[in-house]
């Protein structure tokens, strides 16, 4: 028989679940992460321990089903949608901690953009400005966190949001994210469907750092041999 498995990355927790081909529930796991509170209206995760509870998760649910990696034809990916992690892909570690959706430490940058600006980003994102979006979030890591500035230089950082920097772990080095966590960037034009040069220029966010955008079903890559399904299975 062949299984399906949904990876679910939430603010709280991380799950992995395992349905049969009726759609039932045949194994699941599921295990929290820190909440990391440095300041009033900051919150932040730790991308290395969710990535961690990740490998856990689906090995515990493989463990419940009784079943091996091998035996899944396909697994899908959900995420906590604008939580924005960057990472140096020359050592596969985070290079700060993820700001999470909750974060509120770049209303005064958004609040500081001219009017004719944030209609602009409006008009092209469909979202409204606020520091929930991913954008401003990127600015400011890349703004403010050093090890980030230098990895920028040596042509070694990445940046997404949770999606991506799951499935860049899962495959070894495919940097991708789908479409619907990428207009929640206000980094992408609604029209095209690409990042858009004007909007990246506003967050001042290298297009070079950012993951391909692709659509919501199709085959991402495959996850390592070595990993936590220990076979080459189809993120879709």
């Amino acid at each position: 028989m062949a299984f399906i498995g949904a990876l679910d990355q939430g603010t709280s927790s991380t799950r992995f679940i395992i349905f049969d081909r009726s759609g039932s529930i045949v194994g699941q796991h599921q295990l929290e992460h820190s909440q990391i509170l440095p300041k009033t209206g900051w919150v932040e995760h730790d991308a290395a321990e969710i990535w961690q509870r990740t490998q856990e998760v689906i090995r515990g649910a493989l463990s419940v089903a009784g079943i091996k990696g091998s035996e899944l034809v396909g697994i899908g990916i959900t995420n906590q949608r604008e939580t924005t992690v960057v990472w140096d892909k020359s050592t596969g570690k985070p290079l700060a901690n993820a700001i999470v959706w909750q974060d509120t430490r770049t209303a005064d940058f958004l609040a500081a953009l001219a009017e004719a600006t944030k209609s602009m980003i409006s008009h092209k994102s469909g979202l409204a400005i606020a520091p929930y979006f991913s954008g401003s979030k990127m600015n400011w890591l890349l703004s403010n966190v050093p090890a980030v500035q230098i990895a920028v230089c040596a042509v070694t950082a990445l940046i997404g949001t949770i999606d991506s920097w799951l499935v860049w772990n899962l495959t070894g080095g495919v940097h991708v994210t789908d479409v619907t966590n990428a207009s929640r960037t206000l980094l992408m034009d609604l029209e095209s469907l690409n990042w858009d040069d004007e909007l990246l220029g506003y967050f001042q966010v290298p297009k070079s750092i950012l993951p391909r955008i692709a659509s919501s079903a199709e085959i991402y890559g495959k996850t390592l041999v070595n990993g936590p399904l220990g076979f080459e299975v189809p993120i879709a």
